[in-house]
């Protein structure tokens, strides 16, 4: 199979081998359909999309419950095209029922826990749990289209709850388990849950986690929740409201192991995930059955080249995109899934390849900082474990160092695995650039766009641009792209489309380079992300206000080592409020109380004033450049340019 990408070998530090490339789905695809080469296919999935996503469905042999007659219309604007006109799919169809002729002794989900305990479901017996799961949300009064919160450590019960859910027509909000009750309350409430589902609790090493406490504390301001369903994860005394809440075994008990799946349209929605953006409140970004769960299995099986004889192990977690796109792309492939909850280096460091060993795995996905904190632990732990059954490695996350993907490369991967980079976004239901195994790798590279992701660097000028950074575009609609914002339609289009016309704009830096290679640069925006985890200022300034003594704040993101960013908060005291290091501690765990351990502020600076423009935004793009010491770039628009030496005295 030809492979036209010819880099300089001496960059190139892995090629695929034969056998990568002959017993790739990549290549069976390319063979049925008599094209030559990857770039070719390439080109076609981008300039003929009515094709290449019927041969998609065709080709993952995906179940319709009613055919669709077109596969997309824009007529409304490419912002808001539709896809699967005419058909009826629902998703959790095609990760479990279609499987059962062939599969259902398969095991499906693998579990362990921080303490050791371990679990498998086959797919007979994880349908059977999502159907009288199902049944007994039913009963509970939740219907097609009602929201329902999942706020739960990454357990089985975790991956039921969401197939449950889709299945009876309801949408789930996907909610990081270590948020604190502020964050947990303000999802809940934009989009109006009716329920929640979540655990007494879990353990980080060793200690507790007060789940459900976490969650009685965001249900105070969240009305519309009239039923909490409760996982013993632990076994913990926790606090109960009679009539509100309900243990998961008694929901479950005596409720049949038959339940059709709703007959949804595929432009009905499943899912509310929330992403952070520069400015307001989080965005509710909408998917819909015949979006996400199409567009994300597609790239697991022809980017990861993810087969049914395969054991996927994502280091994740609901609440990040990558927690519903393992589930759904793993069981629609017919795969396995090895689900961890705990601590990647409790009780010893080198829980994480113990576990690969353990359950080999044969997929493995890490952010760069997890490898980053690895490597601190040196190599021994990698060494004493047997990972021969890797031939995957996964990425995503946050740019990698060169350093540190070489180390994932060598030293987990043993020199023979291809790593797998991935990026894209909550927006985008998976990918925009990613890698295949037919092609060659330097460190931290993207071999370009996904199949079907007509994506391009811009300048500027909004013309293509190579060797020189410039803004990640997208420029055809794809089956994945949000269908809006939860609410706020307006809001989405002045995100994404409002630079170019019918150009979607990422907000990512990208360069490609002189061998065709692509490499993300970081946001090109104000948003923190922290191993992983994207949060928006205002929500950290929305904490830090809420403290007596503040009038305003800014958070901004600096660079770390270790998780790629860290939060670095400015505070302007009320009048009669003075700095100390009692008060900054006080921020601190504000901030820390509200969203979480994982987004707890680095420093607490004071400030008097911000920089700020004449509409009254506060100029991030100055503050982190004043507090790094680079260039703040055009200051024409601000208000009160004296603030910004107030940044500087702050250090």
């Amino acid at each position: 199979m030809a492979i036209s990408q010819k880099p300089d070998p001496e960059k190139v530090v892995w090629h695929p081998s034969a056998s990568y490339v002959e017993q790739s789905r990549l290549v069976r695809f390319l063979r049925r359909h008599g094209l030559p080469d990857y770039e070719s296919l390439f080109r076609r999935s981008v300039e003929d999309l009515e094709w290449f996503w019927n041969a998609v469905s065709e080709d993952l042999e995906l179940q319709w419950i009613r055919p669709y007659t077109k596969v997309y219309d824009s007529s409304a604007g490419v912002a808001w095209t539709k896809w699967w006109i005419g058909g009826r799919y629902n998703y959790v169809q095609n990760c479990l029922d279609r499987h059962l002729p062939r599969l259902k002794d398969k095991i499906a989900i693998r579990y362990e826990g921080e303490e050791g305990t371990s679990r498998t479901l086959t797919y007979a017996e994880l349908l059977d749990e999502v159907n009288r799961l199902a049944n007994g949300l039913k009963r509970l009064g939740i219907r097609e289209g009602d929201r329902v919160g999942i706020f739960m450590p990454l357990t089985p019960e975790c991956a039921i709850a969401t197939l449950a859910v889709s299945r009876i027509g309801a949408i789930y909000i996907p909610i990081f388990s270590g948020f604190g009750a502020s964050a947990v309350a303000t999802r809940l409430a934009d989009c109006d849950a009716v329920a929640l589902i979540t655990a007494d609790g879990f353990p980080r090493r060793g200690r507790p986690v007060p789940m459900k406490e976490t969650a009685d504390e965001a249900l105070r301001s969240t009305p519309s929740v009239k039923h909490v369903v409760v996982h013993r994860r632990q076994g913990s005394q926790v606090p109960w409201t009679q009539g509100r809440d309900h243990w998961w075994d008694d929901v479950v008990a005596e409720q049949s192991s038959q339940c059709p799946p709703e007959p949804t349209e595929a432009e009905d929605p499943y899912m509310i995930i929330y992403t952070s953006g520069t400015t307001g409140r989080p965005k509710g970004t909408i998917h819909v059955h015949g979006g996400f769960p199409i567009k994300g299995t597609m790239d697991m099986a022809y980017g990861f080249d993810f087969k049914d004889s395969d054991t996927m192990f994502w280091l994740t977690d609901l609440g990040w995109m990558m927690g519903p796109w393992e589930i759904i792309g793993v069981l629609t492939l017919g795969g396995t899934m090895l689900l961890y909850d705990g601590a990647i280096d409790f009780p010893e460091p080198d829980r994480l390849w113990a576990l690969v060993e353990r359950h080999k795995v044969t997929v493995v996905g890490i952010s760069p900082t997890a490898i980053r904190a690895m490597m601190r632990h040196g190599e021994d732990g990698v060494r004493r474990h047997d990972l021969r059954a890797l031939r995957l490695l996964g990425a995503t996350g946050e740019p990698w160092n060169p350093k540190a993907w070489l180390w994932y490369f060598h030293h987990v991967g043993g020199g023979r695995c291809p790593v797998l980079n991935y990026s894209g976004g909550t927006e985008i239901s998976g990918g925009i650039v990613g890698c295949t195994v037919l092609h060659p790798q330097k460190p931290c590279c993207f071999t370009g766009p996904v199949l079907g992701m007509d994506a391009d660097v811009y300048d500027d000028q909004g013309k293509p641009v190579r060797g020189a950074v410039g803004e990640l575009v997208i420029r055809k609609p794809w089956p994945g792209m949000t269908r809006g914002f939860w609410r706020d339609a307006e809001r989405y289009l002045q995100t994404y489309w409002s630079r170019w016309p019918d150009v979607w704009v990422h907000g990512d830096w990208v360069r490609v380079d002189e061998d065709g290679f692509w490499f993300i640069q970081g946001r090109s925006d104000d948003t923190i992300k922290i191993a992983g985890k994207r949060v928006g200022p205002a929500e950290v300034e929305s904490a830090l206000v809420s403290h007596p003594a503040v009038s305003e704040a800014a958070a901004i993101g600096v660079p770390d080592e270790l998780k790629g960013e860290k939060i670095v908060c400015f505070a302007v005291l009320k009048p009669g409020a003075a700095p100390s290091d009692d008060l900054r501690h006080a921020l601190a765990e504000t901030v820390t109380a509200q969203l979480g351990k994982a987004l707890r502020p680095e420093r607490v600076l004071f400030v008097r004033d911000l920089p700020k423009t004449r509409n009254a935004k506060i100029m991030r793009r100055v503050i982190r450049a004043k507090y790094l010491n680079t260039e703040p770039g055009d200051l024409s628009s601000l208000e009160n340019p004296q603030a910004v030496e107030e940044i500087s005295r702050a250090r």
